[in-house]
């Protein structure tokens, strides 16, 4: 007769001492095949184990990729919504790996389900070994609370060139753990999201206009005058320089062996480098044609005669 322990219902003692039973009776009949030489038995009992293996290996790869073509479709949908609704691309790609990476964790659980495995069983096994990942992951954590970030405070949008952590170019998509700039040359950088998150951020896309400051040196003794107004009127002549703010154009600096002007213009941002570049070589062919020379760096040196002394 069973009797209830610590509140345990008779049935369920009962129906785990028998699965326990088994289970043992299962183990040392394998033993006691292997002490009476019974290897025909042990081989029918490890084909037989072995074709259930493979059947479910067979299920479980077949669930598998009708899964991910399913995946596939749906996350093509949310994609086709998101690019509807979302106009920041950088947000639509995080949101996009978000759901390709919980559809599969989906997926993936309901494949263990499947071929029989408990979820009781590998949540126990994930508990416990769930200290060691995250000391692992800590900083692919950390990359992903940086990608959460992000995306709240919006720094930047997919598309704005932005400089951060030694590196520049357009933003072309915030994932889970990097976000992934081109540069002017179609290099591709990655860049970690928790460092990006919490360090300095410059970004040139943000303002519509932007101010060109461009330093031109001269010899001493140049008319300064002169030199100002060649310089105001390269500005002022060139279309793509805005009137307002108006040009500015000042001597700023006496060095060592030129004294430096500055000119400060204002244009559009995405004319920023043809109007750098333009006045760069409009001042050069300006100063050179009024016959105002630029100086290079140069020391001049004196020395004195010898004079032959006697020790005494």
């Amino acid at each position: 007769m069973l009797f209830p322990i610590s509140g345990l219902p008779a049935g369920s003692l009962t129906d785990s001492l028998i699965s326990r039973l088994s289970a043992d009776s299962q183990k040392s009949s394998t033993a006691e095949l292997i002490k009476k030489g019974r290897f025909d038995e042990l081989l029918d009992q490890f084909v037989t184990g072995s074709i259930d293996f493979l059947g479910k290996l067979m299920i479980a790869l077949l669930i598998f990729y009708v899964g991910k073509w399913i995946i596939r479709r749906i996350a093509g949908f949310f994609g086709k919504v998101f690019n509807k609704r979302i106009e920041d691309r950088a947000l639509r790609s995080f949101l996009i790996n978000i759901v390709n990476i919980t559809l599969f964790s989906v997926l993936i659980i309901l494949i263990i389900n499947i071929v029989g495995t408990k979820t009781v069983s590998i949540a126990a096994l994930i508990g416990s070994v769930g200290l060691a990942v995250g000391l692992a992951v800590k900083d692919n954590l950390a990359n992903f609370a940086g990608g959460v970030m992000l995306l709240f405070n919006k720094p930047f949008r997919g598309g704005d060139y932005i400089e951060a952590q030694g590196a520049a170019g357009t933003v072309q998509s915030v994932g889970i753990l990097y976000t992934t700039l081109t540069t002017f040359d179609n290099k591709t950088i990655h860049i970690p999201n928790g460092p990006l998150s919490t360090g300095n951020i410059v970004n040139y896309s943000t303002q519509a206009t932007r101010r060109v400051d461009l330093t031109v040196n001269v010899d001493y003794g140049s008319d300064v005058e002169l030199v100002k107004r060649l310089l105001l009127d390269i500005a002022e002549k060139h279309p793509q320089v805005l009137h307002d703010p108006a040009p500015f154009s000042r001597m700023v600096k006496m060095n060592d062996s030129s004294i430096d002007f500055v000119l400060r213009v204002w244009t559009l941002a995405a004319d920023f480098w043809p109007v750098t570049y333009d006045l760069n070589e409009q001042a050069y062919e300006a100063l050179i044609i009024h016959g105002l020379n630029i100086p290079f760096p140069q020391m001049t040196i004196h020395l004195a005669e010898n004079q032959n002394s006697e020790l005494k």
